[in-house]
């Protein structure tokens, strides 16, 4: 997992991150080696937090890497990989999301309502990287935001430990839905917070301007996903 930013000044941390923003390069994870580089990646950054057991392959995936519903991202910085984030995209008709795993009693009533849930998990990032650039967890998570506004969610989730909830409740104004619970594959347990997406969108544009996209950066990103096939609404020009 990457260590998440602490309280920075809002005006010097907006110019810091939109330079961030400007400098990487959001890449969709389509071939194996890129994949492999990244399964590489959260071995190390989850064995070196105590989060998995060693293993003889020096990667870490699981079965919910290969859904049809699930998209994963590599941020690179001057071409070196920096991080990673895996979002899954939920409906009705494709409810598999990592989130199920532990909180389908909150969940399953959500999308059977017809709600659609953006649900991002896996965000690792490179040690070195993460600490000459201290922003990066916050162009790692603009990843979600965009595709919260591409697949106009209804929520975007946050299922992590304790000790990160605070990042997720002062950037975006998450809120627990609830405490921590024991996940399968991790050895530490986690939470489930979630956004009312639409209503805290001005909100969180209003305070960090570089969660901001174009359509055609969404689009570049988001639309090798099978909309039509999952019933999402078609996205919209923002």
């Amino acid at each position: 997992m990457v260590a998440l930013a602490s309280s920075q000044a809002p005006d010097r941390l907006v110019d810091r991150v939109a330079a961030l923003v400007e400098k990487a390069d959001l890449r969709l994870a389509d071939t194996p080696a890129v994949r492999e580089a990244i399964f590489r990646l959260r071995y190390n950054a989850y064995l070196r937090e105590g989060a998995i057991a060693p293993n003889e392959t020096g990667a870490f995936s699981d079965p919910l890497d290969c859904q049809p519903n699930a998209l994963i991202y590599g941020v690179y910085i001057e071409g070196q990989l920096a991080s990673s984030l895996r979002l899954h995209i939920a409906t009705p008709e494709y409810p598999n999301l990592p989130a199920m795993n532990v909180f389908s009693d909150l969940l399953t009533p959500e999308l059977n309502a017809g709600k659609i849930i953006v649900d991002p998990t896996r965000f690792v990032a490179d040690r070195h990287l993460s600490r000459a650039y201290p922003e990066l967890c916050y162009a790692t998570t603009r990843l979600a935001w965009m595709a919260s506004e591409y697949f106009q969610a209804h929520y975007l989730l946050a299922t992590v430990r304790t000790e990160h909830q605070a990042f997720y409740r002062r950037t975006f104004g998450h809120k627990v839905v609830c405490e921590a619970r024991h996940y399968p594959s991790l050895t530490k347990p986690i939470s489930m917070m979630a956004l009312d997406y639409l209503p805290n969108r001005e909100r969180v544009l209003a305070r960090y301007p570089f969660f901001r996209s174009t359509f055609f950066e969404r689009r570049m990103l988001f639309s090798s996903f099978p909309q039509q096939q999952m019933s999402l609404p078609l996205p919209k020009a923002a």
